[in-house]
């Protein structure tokens, strides 16, 4: 009987617990190592799940196959804080709005054109309503903290280990990485990932390979718990905005965060200050927190998923980390385990810069 891989996953967001996830349901033998579970930018995400508009159509192809495969992830995790709650959106100038209905409809995407008074049926709430939104009832959010301890949890029930610590560098054998250097000790595996966002520029380059990354900044308002306000994703004219299963309001200028200015507590209180001004019978809703995310986008807007150009090294590092969670999982654990090329990915190599 073969011996079972080794696989250490650096980094805890939605990214890295979904590839921990999917390689412990296979058997490997994997340990994730991250400062805290749910990393740095997942805590920070609006969480729309989506394959919206602004992409080519190899891309908006593979979110929607993401889409698919979350709702396969729910049924082998019951309970996942998963809403398909639909999307309103107006927030582009009419004739792109037309352009994006009409592209993403030759596509197969689920897109509905309502007036006012539709869009005021389903969000009874909200004080200023457009005369034209699409909708797409097949959209939906995640609670993405949670539902990375939760895949967590399950990996840890299948055989993984979690360790809380920081990776300073690797272990090298050759040519091929054969482990990782923590502040908690030294891990050998067969291969390791590096889903770190950000933090994987820094341990990248020591061995030589640059990826090319940006981290723009993006801030969000989180309110307390507030009665039912909005019952789907509002992605109205720059403020996009989304109420939890706990009753929070999430909010931003954009789905990806606004920009946080000099004074980031001005910034966030006046656009709390707009949501409760587009939401009817809010005076009693409270801001309880802000919160600033660094997005790991890389130069050229696509993810970028597998060998990093030494040999034992996977990488996987996205913006639309939340939308493609289950299946850049499912993908790199297949390319991990079989060490055979998915043509999924293709498209999304570190050697394409």
């Amino acid at each position: 009987m073969a011996a079972r891989k080794r696989v250490v996953v650096i980094g805890s967001g939605i990214i890295g617990a979904s590839i921990a996830w999917h390689l412990s349901r296979r058997s490997a033998d994997v340990t994730v190592i991250a400062e805290d579970i749910g990393g740095v930018a997942t805590p920070n995400s609006f969480a729309w799940i989506n394959a919206s508009w602004g992409n080519p159509e190899f891309y908006y192809r593979f979110r929607r196959r993401a889409m698919t495969e979350w709702k396969r992830l729910a049924g082998d995790l019951p309970g996942l804080p998963l809403s398909w709650c639909g999307s309103l959106c107006w927030d582009l100038p009419p004739e792109q709005l037309e352009a994006f209905a009409d592209e993403h409809s030759r596509w197969g995407y689920g897109i509905e054109r309502i007036g006012r008074a539709e869009v005021l049926r389903r969000e009874p709430y909200l004080a200023q309503a457009p005369d034209l939104a699409v909708a797409v009832a097949e959209e939906g959010a995640v609670e993405p903290v949670a539902a990375a301890r939760m895949m967590l949890a399950d990996a840890e029930a299948h055989g993984a280990r979690f360790v809380t610590g920081d990776v300073s560098g690797f272990i090298r054998r050759g040519e091929r990485i054969a482990g990782v250097v923590s502040s908690v000790g030294m891990f050998e595996a067969d291969d390791v990932v590096l889903a770190a966002g950000a933090g994987a520029i820094p341990l990248a380059e020591g061995v030589g390979i640059t990826i090319p990354l940006t981290t723009p900044p993006g801030l969000l308002v989180h309110s307390r718990p507030f009665e039912k306000r909005l019952n789907g994703l509002v992605i109205a004219t720059e403020l996009h905005m989304r109420q939890t299963a706990d009753g929070r309001i999430v909010a931003g200028s954009d789905f990806g965060g606004s920009a946080p200015g000099e004074d980031r507590q001005e910034t966030a209180a006046a656009l709390f200050a707009k949501v409760k001004a587009n939401l009817t019978d809010s005076a009693g809703l409270a801001l309880e927190t802000f919160t600033v995310g660094y997005r790991p986008t890389p130069a050229d807007g696509f993810p970028i998923i597998g060998n990093a150009g030494c040999a034992g090294l996977y990488v996987a590092i996205m913006h639309s980390g939340v939308t493609l969670a289950p299946l850049v999982g499912l993908l790199a654990s297949n390319e991990i385990l079989s060490e055979q090329p998915e043509a999924e990915l293709a498209a999304f190599r570190l050697s394409r810069f």
